[in-house]
């Protein structure tokens, strides 16, 4: 088991504690805070609800979490440890230095900082890199690597492994890139609430109303190269990098940062949210955010890329009672109704991922419908035995009822968490050419496959199969 040491228990470090930790690795905490321990729990019951709502797989079992005090005691044995102290160079300076007596000499050592660079931070003599994440860090997945070359290749390989994208920065630069271009438009902000142009809220709902949106999904860049039409990025630098010369922004002019300002913008604030506690706060941005990230990896966009090859690395699902599992997922809150049960929509798009699985187990994979086949599901017919809430561990099982020919006749158990067989699923399926829209003989292949699976579970009881709608619950299979 892979062990991570997080030092400092606040937003973000417990934030990287959660990343780890979902993801299968112990994870120890130094904090000398009393209310660590509090503070981490808080952080991971948001993760625990959110992390998991971006995948069709279950994420590996939960690493062990332990809390220190005594900082060598945490660091003993880590294969990455985190600083995420706060953002002050003489306690940074106190502490590297304390982890990297204790650490292992081929253990990451990472900082959070927002804004130091790693010859800054190493000046005691240290060997830390920048590994600066975004918040909430259990799902967003950027961290900016920052310092030696092999130490930073060696970070990305394990951030990979978490789900993160781990961005090198090529040259070491005050505040990294992100942060550079945040700091331009948090300036730019305050010069328009300091005017009196806009409000904090006129001004939060520009960003999430338009161009917030484009970025998400391609970012700047290729957001222009839009904007220009068909003659791409040089019609757009043309038509508007002369505006670059007009004074419409003031990023070369600061505004004082005094209580008057400090008031303003605070005043405003509480009025835009102050009706909802920080943690109601983090919980709509959790949900806002797995929804957002779940829409662009149908495409593989932006931050959904990164879940889609993320999820193709987690371990295969294994079997059940002699047959296949061929969905594991946590139930969404998404997923759920105002009675807080998952909704019965739900439990037929649960079934299709284990279609969708089974369908890739004998070949029917996507370099097979490229080819022009495939197979249409005809018919269903969903048993509803007991209730499925939000954050339930889901798993599935798929038997094959038959598969000869061009029919694909399953047989799926959606099991809850609690070995409670929640609902069943069969399945008639109709293999068809893409091409002409008909029915049409499977590849050779597939038969084989098929005759396969069948002939593994000829022996075993499928009960409810074959029930139409109206048959008591106690009728034979």
């Amino acid at each position: 088991m892979s062990k991570a040491a997080i030092i400092g228990s606040g937003v973000i470090g417990g934030g990287w504690a959660a990343r780890f930790l979902l993801n299968g690795w112990d994870v120890a905490v130094f904090d000398p805070d009393p209310q660590a321990e509090r503070k981490i729990g808080e952080v991971l019951a948001n993760a625990r609800r959110a992390l998991p709502a971006l995948y069709d797989r279950a994420l590996p079992a939960e690493g062990k979490l332990t809390f220190h005090t005594d900082l060598a005691e945490a660091v003993a044995g880590a294969e990455w440890i985190q600083e995420s102290v706060p953002e002050t160079l003489a306690l940074k300076h106190r502490i590297l230095p304390e982890i990297q007596q204790a650490a292992e000499p081929e253990a990451v050592i990472g900082s959070s900082t927002s804004g130091f660079k790693p010859s800054e931070l190493n000046a005691p003599g240290t060997r830390a890199i920048v590994a600066h994440p975004f918040n909430p860090v259990y799902l967003l997945p950027l961290v900016e690597l920052v310092g030696d070359s092999a130490t930073c290749a060696q970070a990305a390989d394990i951030l990979r492994g978490i789900g993160m994208y781990p961005l090198t920065v090529r040259k070491e630069i005050d505040a990294h890139i992100a942060d550079r271009l945040l700091e331009a438009v948090w300036r730019e902000a305050l010069w328009l609430v300091k005017d009196g142009i806009a409000t904090t809220g006129e001004i939060d709902e520009s960003i999430r109303m338009g161009f917030g949106i484009r970025w998400a999904q391609m970012g700047l860049f290729e957001t222009y190269r839009i904007a220009g039409g068909e003659a791409g990025m040089a019609h757009f630098m043309a038509q508007f990098g002369p505006a670059l010369s007009w004074p419409w922004t003031k990023l070369m002019d600061v505004p004082e940062f005094n209580d008057d300002l400090v008031d303003l913008i605070a005043s405003q604030s509480d009025a835009q949210s102050g009706h909802l506690s920080i943690r109601d706060l983090e919980r709509l941005r959790d949900d806002n955010v797995v929804g957002m990230i779940r829409a662009l990896r149908r495409t593989g966009s932006g931050a959904g890329g990164v879940i889609r090859a993320h999820e193709e690395i987690l371990a295969d699902m294994g079997e059940r009672d002699g047959l296949p599992v061929t969905a594991t997922r946590q139930v969404p809150v998404s997923w759920t109704d105002y009675n807080g049960h998952m909704n019965e929509s739900h439990y037929l798009e649960a079934a299709s991922l284990a279609t969708d699985r089974f369908m890739e187990m004998i070949g029917v994979d996507a370099t097979y419908i490229t080819s022009g086949r495939s197979y249409f599901t005809v018919e269903n017919h969903i048993r509803y035995l007991d209730e499925i809430h939000a954050g339930d561990r889901l798993t599935i099982t798929t038997q094959v009822l038959a598969g000869k020919g061009k029919r694909l006749h399953l047989f799926h158990r959606l099991w809850r968490g609690d070995d409670t067989l929640a609902a069943t699923v069969e399945t008639m399926l109709i293999h068809t050419d893409l091409s002409t829209r008909r029915s049409s003989e499977p590849d050779g292949a597939v038969l084989e496959s098929l005759s396969g699976w069948v002939a593994s579970h000829a022996g075993l009881k499928a009960e409810g199969a074959g029930r139409s709608v109206g048959q008591p619950a106690t009728d034979p299979a």
